[in-house]
């Protein structure tokens, strides 16, 4: 089994439900505390020892590219003026030259069109695919719990949680087979079923680790849900292939593609933040109370 080393990045979105806000700037530039979503899911990849970073973009996404370059004047700047926390904070998170690469999808043709975008940068490994727009805050980092399963079971391992009836139309959807502790075996899969429909509560978050037989699945490039080449349909064809797991990771997942699931990111990790973590209590502690910000 070859190791993980390489994760997707599908930033290619337009991010409409955030407009006027991303009219202008990529929605994974958007900062939940201090840093934007992008940073916190590429952070997340190297704790689970990814070494290339494969960014499928489209127009007006270069701010992501230029976060993770080095800002020779702002660094020049920072260091005349002593700030060495600020500089630190600007390029400790820079992965080294070469390891983030970026790939266009030219049409917006859904999750598994731009996956396949990336095909020929994969090869014949393992890969990660992270969501941005899914920001997960927990003790162990999302995919460094699902890398360190995957390696004791191969396959294809997906971030799954349990999500209330009536919203299993907006997920990819689990038939669930035996568990094992966090492991669940995947008997099959169904692209956003009405609840009435769907074959349990278990949700797949955007979190996965997939072999490269799924390349020859998106090849094909059937269209699905919505009308656009979905990722859980050409996943759903590699069941009984190989072992196929959900996983129960232990963490709380947030939806930062919405706007209430944004501000609650923010709330939750201002709250575990170091050294504001204080001052996001009181706030959230007075608005609680029914006061108003001075």
């Amino acid at each position: 089994m070859k190791p993980l080393r390489k994760a997707i990045f599908p930033v290619a979105g337009l991010g409409t439900r955030f407009l006027p806000a991303t009219k202008a700037i990529p929605k994974e530039m958007l900062p939940v505390v201090d840093k934007p979503l992008i940073q916190y899911a590429v952070e997340e990849a190297k704790a689970a020892g990814i070494e290339q970073f494969i960014f499928v973009t489209g127009r007006g996404k270069s701010a992501m590219e230029d976060h993770f370059d080095l800002a020779i004047e702002l660094n020049d700047t920072l260091r005349r003026r002593s700030k060495q926390p600020e500089l630190d904070a600007a390029t400790t998170m820079i992965p080294p030259p070469g390891d983030i690469i970026c790939v266009r999808q030219q049409e917006a043709k859904g999750l598994g069109h731009a996956v396949w975008c990336a095909r020929h940068l994969v090869g014949d490994e393992p890969v990660a695919v992270l969501l941005a727009d899914d920001l997960i805050l927990a003790e162990k980092p999302c995919l460094q719990q699902m890398a360190e399963a995957h390696g004791k079971v191969g396959g294809n391992v997906v971030a799954v949680m349990e999500v209330p009836p009536e919203q299993t139309s907006r997920y990819g959807v689990l038939d669930p087979g035996r568990e094992d502790g966090r492991l669940v075996a995947v008997n099959g899969l169904v692209e956003k079923p009405k609840p009435a429909a769907a074959p349990s509560r278990l949700a797949i978050v955007g979190r996965y680790i997939l072999e490269p037989r799924l390349f020859a699945m998106l090849d094909r490039h059937d269209v699905g849900a919505g009308g656009e080449i979905q990722l859980t349909d050409a996943m759903a064809r590699l069941i009984g292939g190989g072992p196929f797991h959900g996983y129960r990771f232990a963490g709380e997942r947030f939806d930062c593609g919405d706007k209430a699931g944004f501000i609650e990111a923010t709330i939750a990790f201002g709250l575990r933040h170091p050294v504001l973590g204080g001052a996001v209590r009181e706030i959230v502690e007075r608005y609680g109370r029914g006061g108003r910000a001075s």
